[in-house]
């Protein structure tokens, strides 16, 4: 019997192993899906399946930096114990550095894991065996300068490079390294309290600007005002909106006045030439993930039966 495409769809599927080791397992059982499955069980390769249902929201945030470009990736697990686990760690540590030459996550989980003959998603595989965890590889993000650093930054480390939220910023500029480092961990740091929605006022998401102006004006509106005098009061209201929520209109938890946007110009000029934030990201492990709550009792109880 042929292996098809859809058959080896439909193992993955069961198994949750990778694509080449589902096609390998039917050619192996000559398209029987019950034999590959259990060949797919004895080489260890479909104990993710069972898990694969279970909620992963925790595990780690990792960062890697080389020369202009840096890299985060997000692993997720289903317990915060598992992230203290060195082997898992190492994995993190691992998928962070390949992700500096990767271009998207699915470029990232089909480049070869170092040292195995294994892809990464092939490998994730081998580790929830291995572990015994349902793991997610969720996300992963990358920035590069032209001149410049790419700063890092981990915050409440578990080890060197991998926390729980974990921050990138960019800096343009031919000033020296050492002012940029100083310049790059102090916004930062102030990136990882703050989670600003954008860099810019122009880049921020336009759907959520006009959802906050809808609601202003409908509150202006609700006061007794009418649409045209709404409108105006809204733009005041607006411009504190943006102080909020945009990186370079925001004031620094630094010294609790400066702006960002003028912090970096006075770094600037203190440096003799330009300097620009280009870009940032923030990774904070498992926001966005919907969490099950959990009954300890109830969990036993099903594991038991």
């Amino acid at each position: 019997m042929g292996v098809t495409a859809a058959l080896v769809k439909e193992l993955r599927e069961k198994s949750g192993a990778g694509m080449m080791n589902c096609k390998k397992a039917l050619s192996e059982t000559d398209g029987d899906m019950d034999a590959a499955v259990d060949w797919l069980r004895t080489k260890g390769l479909a104990a993710a399946a069972k898990k694969s249902g279970r909620v992963a929201a925790e595990g780690l945030v990792g960062l890697a930096v080389a020369g202009l470009k840096g890299a985060i990736v997000e692993l997720n697990a289903e317990t915060d114990f598992v992230a203290r686990n060195s082997e898992f760690q190492s994995f993190v540590s691992s998928l962070a550095v390949l992700a500096l030459g990767a271009s998207n996550l699915e470029t990232l989980r089909a480049c070869d894991f170092p040292g195995t003959g294994r892809t990464v998603a092939d490998e994730l595989t081998h580790q929830i065996a291995i572990i015994g965890e349902n793991m997610s590889l969720r996300r992963m993000h990358s920035l590069e300068v032209l001149n410049g650093v790419i700063v890092p930054y981990m915050h409440n480390m578990t080890a060197e490079g991998l926390g729980r939220i974990g921050v990138l910023v960019a800096l343009e500029s031919i000033a020296d390294e050492a002012t940029l480092v100083t310049l790059g961990k102090q916004i930062a740091m102030h990136i990882a309290a703050t989670s600003p929605a954008s860099l810019s006022v122009e880049d921020l998401d336009a759907e959520m600007v006009a959802r906050e102006r809808d609601v202003l004006i409908e509150q202006a509106k609700a006061s007794g005002k009418p649409q045209e005098i709404a409108e105006k009061m809204v733009e005041g209201r607006m411009k504190k909106y943006y102080q909020e929520v945009v990186l370079l209109e925001q004031t620094s938890v630094i010294d609790g006045e400066t702006r960002i946007a003028d912090m970096v110009a006075d770094a600037g000029k203190k440096a003799g030439t330009k300097i620009a934030l280009t870009a940032f990201v923030r990774f904070n492990l498992g926001e966005g993930v919907a969490r099950e709550d959990s009954d300890f009792a109830a969990d036993v109880a099903a594991q038991l039966a």
